[in-house]
């Protein structure tokens, strides 16, 4: 698989409630870092992971960090909003 680097800072969604804000920057370590915050944390922070991090691996991204501030979305909507961020970044 052919990994790609991002280039820039982009961010997608809001902090309205049911949405989640995603920024992504690049980093050196050629790792993706997740900083994840939600007001569902102790219920849904594993699934929210796992759907962030997913999303990147189907997208074949390295070297990324990633900023999550979840208000409830629900799985598409992370999974769109990571989408996003990343287009955005490339």
């Amino acid at each position: 698989m052919i990994y790609i680097k991002i280039t820039k800072i982009a961010k997608a969604g809001t902090l309205e409630s049911n949405d989640i804000l995603i920024m992504v920057m690049p980093n050196d370590s050629g790792n993706v870092k997740l900083e994840l915050e939600s007001i569902v944390m102790q219920q849904f922070g594993d699934v929210i992971e796992q759907v962030i991090l997913h999303k990147v691996k189907e997208m074949g991204i390295e070297g990324i960090t990633i900023k999550a501030q979840d208000k409830g979305a629900l799985d598409y909507t992370i999974g769109a909003r990571v989408e996003t961020a990343i287009k955005r970044a490339i």
